[in-house]
């Protein structure tokens, strides 16, 4: 019976880690529409999302801490919990990464994203990245915790795509130099949640391996 217990509360944990994905995806999603179509009022949406993905980690923590508790936990049950509590910490990073994307659009001043920017395939990268880490945990999914970490080299890619263009960019127009560089910590944004994206996969691994690799640079 406690045993029961135990596994529905474990089945909890996972359900409100998708929860907390899922709003990982929107702050994301909405970040980037907010930029491609220069929209103050999806912009907005964001910080109170990211409110949410605070409130979600507090109550994963709880959920974590009540499992610890209740029943001593074998070796991969703790490893599970113990990478839920890492995971939601660099899930939380990616809400307030959103939210600095959203705080930069102002400066933009409604200027048009150039075409040839990639930002909105990088967005699309990185929040795929972030939907994959999740549902390799749910699931216990190795090779899509390895595939989240491999595609990691498509979003650098990007961002150094993205770099070089702005680069181009303030060559071409010096005037723009400040356009370009706030353009610049979009995509960096991007790349950062890229990163914790790469975390979470590392933290699916461990939980099923026990083996951790070093994770990711990302504040």
């Amino acid at each position: 019976m406690m045993r029961k217990r135990f596994d529905e509360q474990l089945n909890t944990l996972g359900q409100e880690l998708i929860r907390m994905g899922a709003l990982c995806e929107e702050v994301i999603s909405l970040a980037a529409s907010a930029l491609i179509q220069k929209d103050d009022a999806l912009a907005a949406k964001i910080a109170p999302l990211d409110h949410e993905i605070d409130e979600k980690e507090r109550q994963i923590e709880s959920i974590c801490l009540r499992l610890f508790l209740q029943q001593q936990p074998v070796a991969r049950d703790l490893r599970q919990i113990s990478a839920a509590l890492k995971m939601i910490t660099d899930m939380e990073r990616i809400g307030d990464q959103a939210e600095d994307i959203a705080e930069i659009l102002p400066f933009l001043n409604g200027r048009t994203l150039p075409e040839h920017i990639g930002i909105r395939e990088m967005a699309k990268a990185a929040s795929k990245m972030v939907t994959d880490s999740v549902d390799a945990y749910v699931k216990q999914d190795t090779s899509t915790a390895e595939a989240v970490i491999a595609s990691d080299d498509i979003v650098d890619d990007y961002f150094m795509t993205i770099k070089n263009s702005l680069i181009s960019l303030i060559a071409q127009s010096p005037t723009d130099g400040e356009y370009a560089l706030d353009l610049l910590m979009v995509a960096k944004y991007f790349e950062r949640i890229g990163d914790h994206a790469v975390n979470i996969a590392e933290w699916v691994l461990f939980s099923v391996t026990g083996e951790k690799n070093s994770p990711q640079g990302a504040d």
